[in-house]
This record gives structure tokens, sequence and C-alpha cells, in this order.
């Protein structure tokens, strides 16, 4: 069994984002904005009220947050199928020009994941936990260095193990961040359905793909992904 080789970067606390230069020497600047900070996202505030979190960490290009962006989950057990038909929807992503944001971490989401980071498409990915042990995989190095990678953490810095409480706090700070969210699939009574049900009271726009192991997201509200839709 291979394993694909990891690039550990010395990170150092600072105020103020890396340069590609500081990528370049392997020294990049980790930044955590708080609550009271004009940079604090204002929909975390908006969607979370009092459950938004103190503070987060940032590694990347912060301005990434100001464009439109897309929240995208999928449950980690899915049906033949989805894989390919998730590969459309990143490439109608890519072509809308969409910053698309995540923690990757199901079989799914790495594989958009992949398809994002190998095209010229923005990404925010977001750890269940805490950016000061980061390793920077090879792949992640040329879009931070070109400004279209932003690394987020709403943990402390001594949370470097995740676990699934704070992956589902996680899945919420980051669908309270997004404009819009896709659910490739859910699986019935998984977790991913149980926030798929948080969401939809917040009224925001929530899509899926269309096929037959999705009619439960249907049936809660959930509305059939088109490109159309995604630019509005």
């Amino acid at each position: 069994m291979s394993f694909l080789p990891l690039f550990r970067l010395s990170c150092y606390k600072g105020t103020r984002s890396q340069s590609p230069s500081q990528l370049g020497s392997h020294n990049v600047v980790i930044k955590r904005i708080h609550k009271n900070d004009s940079e604090y996202p204002a929909s975390l505030q908006r969607f979370l009220g009092e459950d938004a979190p103190g503070s987060a960490a940032t590694l990347g290009n912060f301005e990434l947050l100001s464009h439109p962006t897309l929240a995208i989950f999928c449950s980690s057990a899915c049906p033949a199928g989805v894989v390919s038909e998730s590969e459309q929807v990143m490439r109608k992503m890519i072509d809308a020009r969409i910053t698309v944001i995540g923690g990757f971490h199901s079989k799914v989401e790495k594989h958009c994941l992949s398809i994002l980071l190998a095209s010229n498409a923005s990404v925010v990915l977001s750890p269940a936990r805490s950016l000061d042990k980061l390793r920077i995989r090879p792949e992640y190095k040329d879009p931070l260095a070109n400004g279209r990678l932003l690394f987020l953490s709403f943990f402390r810095s001594h949370r470097h193990r995740s676990d699934a409480e704070m992956a589902f706090k996680r899945n919420m700070y980051v669908a309270a961040l997004a404009d819009r969210i896709l659910v490739v699939h859910a699986t019935p009574s998984s977790k991913t359905e149980q926030l798929c049900r948080e969401l939809i009271s917040w009224r925001k726009p929530i899509h899926t793909i269309d096929i037959e192991a999705n009619q439960n997201l249907f049936r809660l509200g959930a509305e059939q992904v088109d490109s159309k839709m995604l630019r509005s």
C-alpha cells in the first residue's frame, strides 16, 4: 500500500495572511478572527445566534468567503452512480465560478475536492479540528500560492483530533457561511440527513442530485441541482 507524501508547513501564528513568497519558504501565517472583529462572517451569527463559534483560524485567501459560495455535503455510504453524478455537478461549479466550501471528509467529498483543486476553482477547506498541526498535501500547495484555497477552522489550537460532535458542528458552521447548499446524498437517518433537517428551517437554497436514492431529500424540501439556479 502506498501513501501520498505529506508536506509539513512550519506554521506561525500572526495577524496577517501569508503571501506566496512565504509559502515558497514554507513559512505561513495562521490568523485567528474573533467575533468582535470586522472580518468575522456575519452569517455565522445570523444563522447560529449564540451557537456561533467564538473565533475562527484561517490560512490562505480569506477573500474567497466574499465570493458566491456553495457548501457541499455527502454521506459516507452512497449508492452506485453517485460518484459519476457528483463529477458532473462539480464541472458546473467550476464553470459558474462558485467557491465551494466543505470538510471534504467522505469518499465522494474527497473526490469532488480533487476535481476542484485540479481545475481553476476556489475552495474553502474546513477541517473538524484545529489548524495548528496542519499538514499541507502537495496538491494543496499551488492553489494556496495562487489564492484559490482557504483553510478555515472553528476549533481551538489544542483540538488536534476530530470526533463526530466536532464534525457535525463544523458542518453547521460551513452551512451558515454558504449562500447555497448541495447535498450530494444523505443516507436516511444519517447525520447528513439530520443536518439537512436542521438546514431546511434556515430557508437557504438546498440542492441535491435527481436520483432515486435522494427522494428523502426532495421530501424534506431540497431542489434539483441546476447550473442556472447556482448562478442566481
